[in-house]
């Protein structure tokens, strides 16, 4: 078995799924004011998207790019959602990184103006990127590059 044989796609999009259920679950728990779980559930949401990140790469240079497949309306929306998902993804990166920063420090009000931008980034990220697998490798046909 080589790394390209593992199931990226499917690992991704578990991932990614887990990733936003925790961002949920930890929204959930701090406007709850349940600190301590809410930290633990978005510590937990930030190595879920590291490992993501990680298999993400990993992926890509074991099987290469996938093409979309779909015609019509559904290509259009497909690319302007990879599109917005893709630039997000990388502008989300540095925000998720100072927003744990500051709550690691101790810096909770500057944390609270940082997650209300890095929270629904993230979650839009993290969602798009299940809908992205759907699209990509279980509603449209689609093949490698």
């Amino acid at each position: 078995m080589s790394l390209a044989d593992l199931p990226f796609p499917e690992i991704n999009a578990v991932l990614n799924g887990t990733a936003t259920l925790l961002l949920t679950a930890g929204f959930v728990l701090i406007k709850q004011k349940r600190i301590a779980a809410h930290r633990a559930v978005m510590l937990t949401a930030f190595t879920v998207s590291v490992i993501f990140l990680i298999s993400y790469v990993a992926g890509k240079i074991a099987r290469g790019l996938t093409m979309f497949d779909g015609q019509g309306f559904w290509r259009e929306f497909y690319f302007v959602l990879l599109i917005s998902h893709t630039i997000l993804a990388i502008v989300i990166v540095p925000l998720i990184l100072r927003t744990l920063y500051l709550a690691i420090k101790g810096d909770y009000a500057r944390h609270r103006a940082w997650a209300k931008w890095t929270f629904p980034l993230w979650y839009y990220v993290s969602l798009t990127g299940v809908l992205v697998y759907f699209m990509l490798f279980q509603w449209f046909p689609h093949h490698q590059a």
